[in-house]
């Protein structure tokens, strides 16, 4: 009896150790759990779906924490600044600004609790800075802005830009409500925290203002999604090196870089791909890890094929590294909203340039748009909240970057792209995030590529036609010179659609996405109703009215894979 009960208790044990070490494996992506999605497969198969690798997204290609409490800090009220008292700080805040410039190393500029009023742009020129506030709630430290950029200035900054609506006649035009405008140059530019170089371009706009991108070398072979890749001399590359991978189109209408970005499934692309030949329609920003005669290795995968008929120019990108905005409320007014591109200018942040920075634990109230983010890479945006009575145009904003994280990001307000991939971002992924009001997924077409939407929650008011509850869930746009709505590989995973009214609990609600783009991913898509997707072109779907319980973040789920393969 006694040999019954020992082998017994000996047999379970082996059993649950068993079980453990599976599950072990699975979370780390080495095995595979019964339901795991066939596109994670560890089966080889000519037919599986390619699925580009996420992770690489946030600060320190997500290998890296946050820094946290590092540098000399300096206080605005050293400088005059004082909460509280009614009276503008912009000109105590300013100098406290350039009492940093001249520090060398990290520096905290650092605000305590109340409430400052600012009505000046405040510039950050340099790396290794933080502006720090108490947290972002009642008791924190609240930046209050009065007044739209339109009635402050730029100093110039923008004039290309305006001359660009002007030469090309940019212009709102809506008949029915009598308005017929040029676009307002800070509807999707600009922010009172402006992050950048003096005298940056975050984006070209006329051909006369582009310089040439001399190239360090040329990028000759290398595969789509390794990390490993030829040039035809590494002389002037170092380890540690920040480089920009550039693919441009010099080949027209069928050349091979718009094959690699759109695949070959008919869609009709839009003229920009082709009509500035000397303008990289694809830039990678990233790091040269290690060096072994002609081959370098990267810090991140690559985003497309290099050969032959892809060469990729290497070109050196200097950019800020280290800035931190972090424990703030940003508040604006309840002042009169003038409509889609006709925005006055009440942006918080606009971050350029930069590179292994971030933005966390900050609130929005009544913005323009909150982050606007352009020529950056591997930023963290956590812990993000949009409010207010006023409709918005962004709440965060990716165009022009690569491997931009923003997770846990809250929207609540009205915001015309919820969540968008915007222009020329690559490897961008939305985590851990929810939308409370006018849901909308924008893939906002201009080369965007290869984004992701992890995990994502949206609150939906479906109405009906033809007696059928619709959503335009995916709601692409973007000027047509720019189509498709995005590229090849963008992906959506565990998306939560939560049907506020509009449908009975029995009925099927029919989400939209009609003016997309080729080859998207949408695995996991469920809710509280049953739900049907009308996505065009077609994508790859599995687990439709499923959620991918076994892997809830695709993001999470691939970092696990590179910390521990």
């Amino acid at each position: 009896m006694n040999r019954i009960v020992s082998w017994l208790i000996i047999t379970t044990l082996l059993l649950i150790q068993s079980a453990c070490a599976d599950a072990q494996e699975i979370l780390k992506g080495q095995k595979s759990a019964p339901d795991l999605p066939n596109i994670l497969s560890d089966i080889p198969s000519q037919d599986k779906p390619f699925l580009p690798d996420f992770s690489y997204a946030g600060y320190g290609f997500g290998l890296q924490s946050i820094p946290s409490g590092v540098g000399k800090v300096i206080s605005v009220t050293d400088f005059g600044a004082k909460a509280d008292d009614g009276i503008d700080d912009s000109a105590a805040i300013l100098e406290a600004i350039e009492a940093a410039r001249k520090i060398s190393g990290s520096v905290i500029i650092r605000f305590p609790a109340g409430k400052f009023i600012i009505s000046e742009i405040i510039n950050i020129d340099r790396g290794d800075i933080v502006f720090q506030g108490e947290g972002r709630g009642a008791a924190g430290t609240t930046l209050y802005f009065p007044r739209p950029l339109k009635m402050i200035g730029d100093k110039g900054k923008l004039d290309e830009l305006r001359e660009y609506l002007v030469k090309y006649d940019k212009r709102q035009r809506e008949p029915k409500k009598n308005l017929d405008v040029l676009f307002s140059e800070y509807s999707w530019t600009g922010g009172f925290i402006w992050v950048g170089k003096a005298s940056s371009r975050p984006a070209p706009y006329l051909e006369e203002f582009d310089k040439p991108e001399p190239a360090l070398t040329i990028g000759t072979e290398g595969q789509r999604g390794e990390t490993t890749l030829t040039v035809d001399d590494a002389a002037d590359l170092k380890a540690g090196q920040r480089i920009q991978l550039l693919w441009y189109n010099k080949q027209g209408e069928d050349g091979a870089l718009i094959s690699s970005i759109y695949g070959y499934t008919g869609e009709d692309v839009g003229s920009h791909h082709w009509t500035f030949p000397n303008r990289p329609i694809v830039r990678q920003r990233t790091v040269v890890r290690s060096i072994d005669g002609n081959v370098i290795t990267l810090a991140d995968s690559l985003l497309h094929d290099v050969n032959d008929r892809l060469p990729a120019d290497i070109s050196a990108w200097d950019a800020l590294e280290n800035i931190g905005i972090e424990g703030f409320h940003f508040e604006f007014p309840q002042s009169p909203y003038y409509g889609h591109h006709n925005e006055q200018g009440y942006n918080a942040i606009y971050m350029t340039g930069a590179a292994d920075s971030w933005i966390r634990d900050v609130t929005f109230t009544n913005a323009d748009s909150g982050i606007l983010s352009y020529d950056s890479a591997n930023l963290t945006l956590r812990d993000i909240k949009s409010a207010g009575d006023r409709p918005a145009h962004y709440a965060v904003h990716m165009g022009n970057v690569h491997n931009v994280l923003a997770e846990r990001v809250q929207v609540y307000n009205s915001v015309i792209h919820s969540f968008t991939f915007n222009t020329q971002s690559t490897r961008c992924v939305y985590k851990d995030s929810e939308v409370f009001s006018g849901a909308v997924l924008d893939q906002h077409a201009g080369a965007n590529h290869q984004n992701l939407f992890d995990n994502v929650t949206l609150h939906i008011h479906p109405t009906r036609k033809d007696g059928k509850p619709e959503y335009a869930l995916f709601n692409g746009s973007g000027a047509g010179y720019w189509q498709p709505g995005h590229g090849l590989y963008n992906t959506s995973w565990n998306l939560n659609v939560i049907v506020e009214d509009g449908a009975l609990p029995s009925e099927t609600v029919y989400l939209k996405a009609t003016a997309e783009g080729p080859e998207a991913r949408i695995v996991g898509l469920s809710g509280n109703r049953k739900f049907e997707l009308d996505y065009r072109p077609a994508p790859y779907i599995e687990s439709m009215n499923k959620t991918v319980s076994q892997v809830p973040s695709l993001y999470t789920y691939q970092l696990n894979q590179r910390k521990d393969p």
